[in-house]
């Protein structure tokens, strides 16, 4: 976008600032951006292959920044801006970077929202820090994909394609054909979680689009019931896909920030 001076004139409008760094071990760096504000703040947790440029991290932070209230998106190792290659990421890896982040650049108590993958990497860190955690916001969340929704879904072929080479391109709609590790899949067994009951006690929101066509609306709803908190609601959109990121959608998504931010936090026994 170009603006006009009062010479007629057209300037460019300012390009963006750089993200800011998290140095980590082994040379990895994760790009973040963030703001500071009130209490609880709010914590944006990406997709799969997505990162923190997106539409709903970008609309939230609006709505965010409006109520004067703290926040902070980042991408994960592999993605966006941060340092490495995606194929070598796992899900541990990647929620080693989302409790990195939310140890290192927040303070108090934080309400996450996870978007598909993100969705499962925010239950890991809620359950990894318990004691900081006011709400979650879940968004087409995708916990145990890698299992439920990529490696059941292979045919033999594929598997044994991953076996061998340890790499399987699987096509993509979106763009280029994206790269399913045999890493991925083995290492993202150790972090399933619909097989039994889920430890968190907050109160959680779960918004899912009914004609998502990558994670089933079912998947939310297993999600509800294995979650131990008594608070936990599920808003299915009859007419919604899996990005939810129609303006409706996103007012849905700030709403539900809304109303856990004003729910009083637990009292210390």
């Amino acid at each position: 976008m170009q603006t006009t001076s009062g010479t007629g004139l057209q300037t460019p409008a300012a390009a963006p600032e750089p993200p800011q760094i998290l140095s980590r071990d082994m040379g990895v760096s994760i790009a973040y951006r963030r703001f500071a504000g009130k209490s609880p703040g709010v914590m944006f947790f990406g997709g799969f292959r997505s990162d923190m440029t997106g539409t709903k991290a970008v609309a939230l932070e609006t709505a965010c920044r409006e109520a004067g209230r703290a926040f902070i998106r980042f991408d994960y190792r592999g993605h966006g801006e941060s340092s490495g290659r995606f194929e070598d990421g796992t899900i541990g890896a990647w929620a080693d970077d989302a409790i990195a982040v939310l140890d290192t650049l927040t303070t108090g108590p934080q309400i996450l929202v996870g978007s598909s993958m993100g969705g499962w990497i925010m239950l890991l860190a809620a359950l990894a820090r318990p004691d900081r955690m006011r709400g979650l916001v879940g968004v087409a969340s995708a916990p145990d994909f890698t299992e439920d929704l990529v490696w059941d879904r292979l045919n033999d072929d594929v598997r044994r394609t991953l076996r061998r080479e340890g790499v399987w391109r699987q096509p993509s709609a979106y763009g280029d054909p994206v790269p399913i590790t045999l890493r991925l899949i083995e290492e993202g067994r150790g972090h399933l979680l619909l097989g039994g009951s889920i430890p968190i006690k907050v109160p959680v929101r779960l918004l899912h689009g009914m004609r998502d066509l990558e994670v089933p609306w079912q998947t939310s709803q297993k999600l509800l019931e294995a979650m131990e908190s008594e608070d936990v609601q599920l808003h299915l959109v009859k007419d919604g896909d899996h990005r939810l990121s129609r303006p409706q959608d996103l007012r849905l998504i700030e709403s539900f920030v809304t109303d856990l931010a004003r729910i009083p936090p637990p009292i210390s026994r």
